[in-house]
């Protein structure tokens, strides 16, 4: 009759099961807290990508409106030439008949002069007002793009851990970790470079 073992197996199952509950319950800690952070950066990400593609909008529809009044005082600055053109064209017709043009058509003529270089200046201050806000928009959206970038790092990394939390594959967590890394980089570039 075959002697019994003096340790119990089923005791030593039990505690190396015991063991590795106890290591992978540390390793699903650690993903789990991790994947918790990630989570966080991934909202507040998401809110400064929000943030500034509004903020751009909101800046390049100004600059809409600014291009649309330059284009107006424009089309005034057209009008007043042509009336200024139809006014020097008048005295040309007085001086060539060899009498000296009238003075409301000489002054109408100084007057059109005046209000052209008025309202020339005037669109182009509205045109750089444009490009000023248009500019800032597009230093918004490569903000935007920026933190959009690491909402999707962030968001593959989260995918990441849950995929070792499942196969308990230290590996996949690393690669979680490394792509939650190069996220929390593009989303503080933003504000390094402000």
């Amino acid at each position: 009759m075959p002697e019994e073992p003096e340790v119990e197996t089923a005791e030593l199952r039990e505690r190396i099961h015991e063991e590795m509950e106890h290591e992978g319950g540390a390793f699903l800690r650690q993903i789990a807290l991790s994947t918790a952070l990630l989570a966080a950066f991934a909202a507040l990400a998401a809110l400064e990508a929000g943030h500034t593609v509004n903020e751009a909008l909101v800046l390049k529809t100004e600059a809409s409106r600014l291009q649309a009044e330059a284009s107006d005082v424009w089309a005034h600055y057209q009008a007043k030439a042509i009336k200024g053109s139809v006014a020097r064209a008048a005295a040309a017709a007085w001086e060539a008949a060899g009498h000296e043009p009238p003075a409301d058509l000489t002054a109408e003529i100084a007057r059109h002069a005046k209000g052209e270089t008025e309202l020339e200046d005037e669109a182009r201050a509205r045109e750089h007002e444009r490009d000023e806000r248009s500019r800032e928009a597009d230093a918004l959206l490569a903000r935007h793009q920026r933190f959009a970038q690491a909402v999707a790092l962030f968001q593959v990394a989260i995918a990441l851990g849950a995929v070792a939390a499942l196969t308990r594959l230290r590996v996949v967590w690393f690669g979680s970790i490394a792509l939650g890394s190069i996220g929390l980089v593009l989303f503080a570039l933003p504000f390094a470079s402000r």
